[in-house]
């Protein structure tokens, strides 16, 4: 559905006709531009809006199916960003994505918006407050969407970095992290820190164009050559992010296999012990198998004092060996 409709001149609002056809026309007779801002549109209501402002069929497509990568296509009459917010849950310890479509034109933006999070009443709210910004047209709506998701991205880096801090303490805690699902929860936070990846890794080369600094060199149409710098610093802070992002599957990656390790030495401790228990009650089972114990005052037949003389030699090896086994830190 439309969520908002409205026309910009001079960095200014006013509200848009209910006519799309008319808003545009109005919006260039006027020298400033028209923001369509829809939430998860169905077909029927992206016809109208496709129509008037004549996207490219593949790009709408992509728009209503959602389910993109972050990308920057060039078409004829318009340019197609993808963007995917990110929000974290700290109760379910959990990355969940959405996705912003942008359609970005001579005299219109659309943007098109998948899933709960990052609504983007707030950017709007913010650019409307900044007219001296919003005066520099369209190229003032992408950078700012652009700005609040990633700027958001850096949130999220840090409250990932604070839970695996926590994750980390536990696997090195003095229990050695022995609680039965800590691994689950180790790639259960690998999971996350992949989704997170998802988006933010993508969108590095569509930012590099943007401001400037990609390999090809060429500007991207309908974007103001003059809006660089800021795409740059949108990018700087991309790649911190990206840079976290790496540090932190780095890190839960080691961490597993610390944990991993952790478990190992844990087992083979339990069986050395296991080890030492069995060899040192098969000190009685050996000596009470070699005389039999079936006739009196056994071994070597008749002797009075067998049996106590017997069970000291038991008790006297089996000290020893404990005695050994300890020293040798099996038990």
């Amino acid at each position: 559905m439309i969520v908002d409709c409205a026309i910009y001149r001079e960095g200014q609002r006013t509200e848009g006709p209910e006519d799309l056809s008319d808003a545009l026309g109005e919006a260039r007779t006027a020298g400033g531009f028209v923001w369509i801002g829809l939430h998860e549109p169905t077909e029927g209501e992206f016809d109208h809006v496709t129509r008037e402002f004549g996207l490219h069929p593949l790009a709408v497509e992509d728009a209503l199916k959602a389910h993109q990568r972050p990308k920057l296509e060039v078409y004829d009459d318009s340019l197609f960003v993808v963007l995917k917010p990110v929000a974290y849950e700290p109760q379910s310890d959990t990355v969940s994505s959405g996705e912003i479509m942008i359609f970005l034109g001579d005299s219109f933006v659309v943007t098109v918006r998948h899933g709960e999070g990052a609504p983007l009443k707030a950017v709007r709210q913010r650019l409307e407050k900044e007219p001296e910004l919003l005066v520099k047209g369209p190229t003032a709506v992408l950078y700012a969407v652009a700005d609040a998701t990633v700027d958001h991205y850096l949130d999220v880096a840090t409250e990932l970095q604070t839970d695996l801090e926590g994750l980390e303490a536990e696997v090195f805690s003095p229990d050695g992290g022995g609680s039965r699902n800590t691994a689950s929860r180790i790639y259960d936070f690998k999971r996350q820190v992949l989704e997170f990846r998802r988006a933010t890794g993508p969108l590095a080369p569509p930012m590099s164009r943007l401001a400037g600094t990609a390999s090809t060199g060429v500007a991207v149409p309908f974007v103001d050559d003059r809006a660089r710098p800021f795409f740059r610093d949108v990018n700087d802070h991309l790649t911190r992010v990206n840079e976290s992002v790496e540090n932190l599957d780095r890190l839960v990656s080691d961490i597993l296999s610390a944990h991993l390790a952790q478990m190992s030495v844990r087992q083979n401790d339990d069986m050395r012990k296991i080890s030492a228990w069995a060899a040192m009650a098969a000190i009685p089972t050996m000596l009470a198998g070699i005389y039999g114990m079936n006739f009196d005052h056994m071994p070597e037949l008749r002797w009075v004092w067998s049996y106590p003389a017997l069970l000291v030699l038991m008790a006297v090896l089996e000290i020893g060996v404990f005695r050994l086994f300890k020293r040798r830190g099996w038990l």
